[in-house]
């Protein structure tokens, strides 16, 4: 079985409110994938936080897509191209995207493949708290997006509807 070239990766805590964003527009995108005749060229993970041992998963793609919570991003997201930069701290397991592509050239000893990051908006990060209101329509919206992005970077026709 081959690797699918593209790979959807978010992380988040489903118990930290806006923080669900990353691990529930994966879950959404994985159910849109799977419908699609092109289901085999996508994987889609969802983790706590990105790790070193995501560099594993990263080989053998054409483009990764992050998705994470931001309270950082403006309404209703942001996208952005992201290259390797050293970031890992000792203290700290966690990753940033550039920090996990540095973590991969110095592991494989090769270019990562294209990355893009996808910073949906979120403010309300409060343990049990649900998702904000304004939250669910930024993940809606970015959630649009990744079906248009989708078939452009696979290099499939995208469907008009007008």
């Amino acid at each position: 079985m081959s690797t699918p070239p593209v790979l959807i990766l978010g992380w988040g805590n489903d118990s930290r409110g806006d923080d669900a964003i990353g691990p529930l527009l994966v879950r959404r995108i994985a159910a849109h994938v799977q419908a699609q005749a092109w289901h085999d060229q996508v994987e889609c993970l969802e983790d706590y936080q990105l790790q070193i041992e995501h560099c594993m998963d990263l080989q053998h793609r054409k483009h990764v897509l992050f998705i994470d919570a931001s309270t950082a991003a403006h309404a209703p997201f942001v996208t952005s191209d992201v290259t390797a930069a050293e970031d890992f701290t000792p203290s700290s397991h966690a990753l940033s995207p550039a920090g996990l592509l540095a973590v991969y050239q110095r592991v494989h000893d090769a270019s990562p493949p294209a990355c893009t990051v996808l910073a949906v908006q979120g403010k309300s990060y409060e343990l049990g708290a649900a998702m904000s209101l304004q939250a669910q329509d930024n993940l809606n919206l970015a959630e649009q997006w990744v079906h248009q992005w989708l078939p452009a970077v696979l290099g499939l026709a995208v469907e008009s509807h007008t």
